[in-house]
């Protein structure tokens, strides 16, 4: 038996990208209780006495004493409240990053990504920055990003974009009206928490 079908199978010219292999989230912890791990994911990353870690925590959980009460904030760290009134804007991420780079800071030891799809994209777009440098709209596409970011945990609050489990993150080029993914290998989360508390 010979199926026929019309349907055309040349794949059109602007959906060829190139890409046919992807980075995945190295590694998932998942079930009740698993946000009390994140103390010991950090502690390897916390090589010396002034390293420090950035939570960007969705502004929801400003008033939330529940959940910043089961941080293993440390002396030096820091916590970045993120606006998810409004999508990311590439000079929103410049802005932070030029915030910890103006700071002179060395860079932190690691991220810390707590709420929804804006907070998780801030995230990513901040790790890859503090290491490949230039501004936000420089990497507004595929593969752009040539460097490993710094290492990053997400820890997502509620189901919607994914994207906690996606190799973009989506700001808004204001200058140019375009919306556009910062897509790359190294945008994706070095390890997700997930845990229903």
């Amino acid at each position: 038996m010979t199926l026929v079908s019309n349907i055309d199978t040349e794949v059109p010219e602007i959906l060829k990208t190139g890409i046919g292999n992807a980075r995945n989230v190295l590694r998932y912890m998942f079930g009740d209780g698993k946000l009390s791990e994140l103390e010991s994911l950090l502690k390897v990353k916390r090589l010396l006495k002034a390293d420090y870690v950035i939570y960007y925590i969705d502004e929801f959980f400003r008033d939330e004493r529940t959940v910043l009460s089961r941080l293993p904030i440390e002396k030096n760290d820091q916590i970045v409240f993120i606006s998810t009134i409004k999508e990311p804007t590439t000079d929103y991420i410049d802005e932070l990053v030029d915030q910890l780079i103006d700071g002179k800071q060395d860079n932190p030891c690691a991220l810390v990504g707590i709420g929804g799809g804006i907070t998780l994209d801030v995230t990513k777009a901040v790790s890859n920055l503090l290491t490949n440098r230039g501004r936000a709209h420089h990497y507004q596409g595929w593969d752009l990003v040539k460097v490993p970011g710094i290492y990053k945990i997400g820890i997502p609050t509620l189901s919607g974009t994914g994207a906690e489990a996606t190799r973009t993150c989506v700001m808004t080029n204001k200058s140019n009206g375009l919306k556009l993914g910062m897509n790359s290998d190294f945008t994706v989360f070095d390890r997700i928490i997930l845990d229903p508390d």
